[in-house]
């Protein structure tokens, strides 16, 4: 090495840092990198994403090459600088001791901290350019991987540990899923982001949670005067309706209003022509999740369903609207006198229906009403009590103060919900206590 001049030993010092440098942030920006992103860029016929993705799916021959030659390269480094300080220095102790010094620090700061600090907040840009340089280097090393490799191998079976992760263990949960979702709000607009998290939540919930319960449903009973039926025919919201004698128990079908719009005023629709045009009712067993449900209508080709327990009995209606709305949001269309959307007054409080869905309200008052029994506010008040209440009655449940308005037969008809302020109860209001 006395023959080289000074000037070259150190442009070689620098050329073998630089080398240092690149395979330490290969190493950081590989492992780095979101691979879910590598296939998108793959499948959008990306070269260097196709080589990301190859060199990953051998992770154990990828860390063996880049730290094989970021080993080679730093003990090289190293060795030079001891030769160069021998040059200008001798033999001299301290001099040797100083350029290892040297040699660290600039290992440590050039070749290893800033290039993975590169590596780590640009790992999706850099692995695809990365990957065109560790393939064939790892073609060429390959032999001496393999065999560095078998003793790498041997000790992780001593450890009973696995080479290969399986496939259970690199996928994504529902809920680590979700959380991708919502660290993407910089690139997933506010709308689609509600839309997917009402998707996660389809296989949590089941139909149970979103039917319409038994006591609102609108059916045409066919034993009432004909003049009301027709009456009822005219003037109903719905696109369809349950035709029944006398109640739900006794059902005969369900008639799609609209296509006898134009026979509803003609003198030879009679009661016959009304049964005839009814379809067969589908039935949903209680306890189905509504993903799977929204599967069942889109092969079963329905657009509304009964849910039945167990003894075959009516619990409520559940329509292909229901689940939509469930997932995009409330439609524009509603059923005249009913509001859509709950907000809180000025006064911190808020007249609801009985018939109100617990999640419903929940998910728009912020409130915490348990969903593991009834579903809807007046069976949460029902079994509360386990009784029927009075009006002008009042009681905490989970923490919210309510006071019932109205009821009819048995069951509550309006309530009115004070938004939960520290455990405070309104002054207005009497804790009753259950009978």
């Amino acid at each position: 090495m006395n023959d080289i001049p000074i000037s070259v030993q150190l442009g070689v010092l620098i050329a073998l840092l630089a080398m240092s440098a690149f395979f330490s942030m290969s190493e950081t920006a590989m492992m780095a990198a979101n691979r879910f992103r590598l296939r998108h860029l793959a499948q959008s016929g990306s070269p260097g994403a196709r080589k990301a993705i190859a060199l990953l799916d051998k992770t154990d021959k990828m860390l063996g090459v880049i730290l094989l030659g970021n080993n080679l390269v730093n003990a090289a480094a190293a060795t030079l600088v001891s030769v160069i300080a021998m040059e200008l220095f001798g033999d001299e102790k301290w001099a040797l001791g100083a350029s290892t010094l040297v040699v660290t620090f600039a290992i440590l700061v050039f070749s290893e901290i800033t290039p993975k600090i590169i590596g780590a907040t640009y790992a999706d840009r850099i692995a695809p350019i990365i990957a065109y340089a560790l393939t064939p280097l790892l073609r060429f090393c390959y032999p001496i991987i393999w065999f560095v490799n078998l003793f790498a191998a041997a000790i992780l079976r001593m450890l009973g540990l696995s080479l290969h992760p399986s496939a259970e263990s690199t996928r994504l949960s529902p809920e680590e899923l979700r959380s991708l979702v919502l660290e993407s709000s910089n690139v997933i607009p506010k709308k689609h982001q509600a839309i997917l998290n009402s998707l996660f939540d389809l296989n949590e919930i089941t139909v149970e949670h979103m039917m319409t319960p038994r006591g609102s449903i609108e059916i045409l009973d066919i034993e009432q005067e004909w003049s009301e039926v027709l009456n009822q025919l005219m003037t109903s919201h719905h696109s369809r309706l349950p035709v029944c004698r006398g109640s739900l128990d006794q059902l005969l079908g369900v008639l799609p209003v609209r296509r006898l719009l134009t026979a509803i005023g003609s003198t030879n629709f009679n009661e016959a022509s009304l049964v005839d045009a009814l379809q067969q009712p589908y039935y949903i067993p209680a306890g189905t999740a509504v993903f799977s449900q929204l599967a069942f209508f889109q092969e079963n080709r329905q657009r509304i369903g009964f849910v039945v327990d167990e003894y075959g009995e009516i619990l409520g209606l559940l329509t292909l609207e229901d689940i939509i709305e469930e997932i995009v949001g409330d439609f524009t269309t509603t059923i005249p006198g009913l509001d859509a959307d709950l907000e809180w007054l000025d006064d911190g409080s808020i007249v609801v229906e009985g018939s109100r869905q617990l999640r419903d309200l929940n998910r728009m008052l912020g409130l915490d009403f348990p969903l593991t029994g009834p579903k809807t506010l007046n069976g949460l008040i029902l079994e509360h009590f386990q009784d029927i209440p009075e009006a002008d009655v009042s009681l905490k449940l989970n923490d919210v103060a309510v006071e019932i308005l109205q009821t009819q037969d048995r069951s509550v008809v309006t309530a009115r919900l004070y938004r939960p302020t520290a455990g405070k109860t309104p002054d207005n209001l009497y804790k009753a206590t259950s009978r």
